[in-house]
């Protein structure tokens, strides 16, 4: 059986397969035993979910004889979405042409054992921290001096100014890593530790310089980017809070 409560560094997985039963039994074993999951329940719907970049898988189990998109081109797709391992799973045996274009198969049915020896054999690259707990948005000490240099609406703007700027950083950022442009990664990572660490949006400077170090692993790369956008939104929340209108 699978180990519960193994000291495991878990990779988050990304499930596809348009069979409910082997769909259901698949994430019961996984989310059981402590793995991240996602599902999808065709090929459409695990693109769009990858687009949206709401998670970063690091494994990709695909059935590949599905109905609609699958296949050799759904793979394609899935590679030019994700740096994810592909691992095909499937009733019967695999084509050549599908065999050349993932990383592994397992042929259904198979046992808790048999999905544990693959996730095992997984390699999973180094995943970026998360944000601290307790990990304050803001500097108190940066500002405390904004506020006893300038008036609370001009301290407001200088912290409005940050959040819209994060919002175009992001966006820019979207496109870096969907083109795998790593030094635009970089230099858009640069200047958001920069232009955050002035104004001691400390959280998002953090980030920043993350993205600076790991912008040759684009697979961390869109993962520090979610935790940006928590940041994000976490320092809109600080606006409602310190600067109510």
């Amino acid at each position: 059986m699978l180990g519960i409560g193994k000291d495991r560094n878990y990779p988050t997985v990304l499930l596809i397969d348009d069979d409910m039963i082997s769909r259901e039994v698949i994430a019961t074993i996984l989310t059981l035993n402590g793995y991240s999951l996602h599902t999808a329940e065709n090929g459409a719907t695990s693109l769009k979910m990858l687009e949206g970049r709401k998670f970063v898988p690091q494994v990709i189990l695909v059935d590949v004889q599905m109905q609609g998109l699958n296949g050799v081109q759904l793979v394609e797709e899935l590679r030019a979405r994700s740096d994810a391992d592909i691992y095909a799973i499937s009733g019967s045996g695999l084509p050549k042409e599908l065999e050349t274009v993932v990383d592994g198969f397992l042929l259904k049915p198979f046992g808790p054992e048999a999905l544990q020896k693959l996730l095992d054999e997984h390699h999973l690259k180094p995943s970026p921290p998360e944000l601290t707990s307790g990990e304050p948005v803001v500097s108190a000490k940066i500002l405390s001096q904004f506020r006893q240099m300038m008036p609370e609406p001009t301290v407001r703007e200088v912290y409005a100014a940050v959040v819209a700027d994060l919002k175009k950083r992001n966006a820019a950022l979207d496109a870096a890593i969907a083109e795998g442009n790593a030094v635009e990664v970089r230099r858009i990572g640069h200047t958001i530790k920069g232009g955050c660490g002035m104004a001691g949006a400390r959280q998002a400077a953090r980030l920043g310089a993350l993205l600076e170090a790991e912008s040759d692993e684009l697979s961390n790369s869109a993962a520090i980017q979610v935790e940006l956008k928590l940041a994000q939104e976490n320092l809109e929340r600080m606006l409602e809070v310190e600067f109510p209108t």
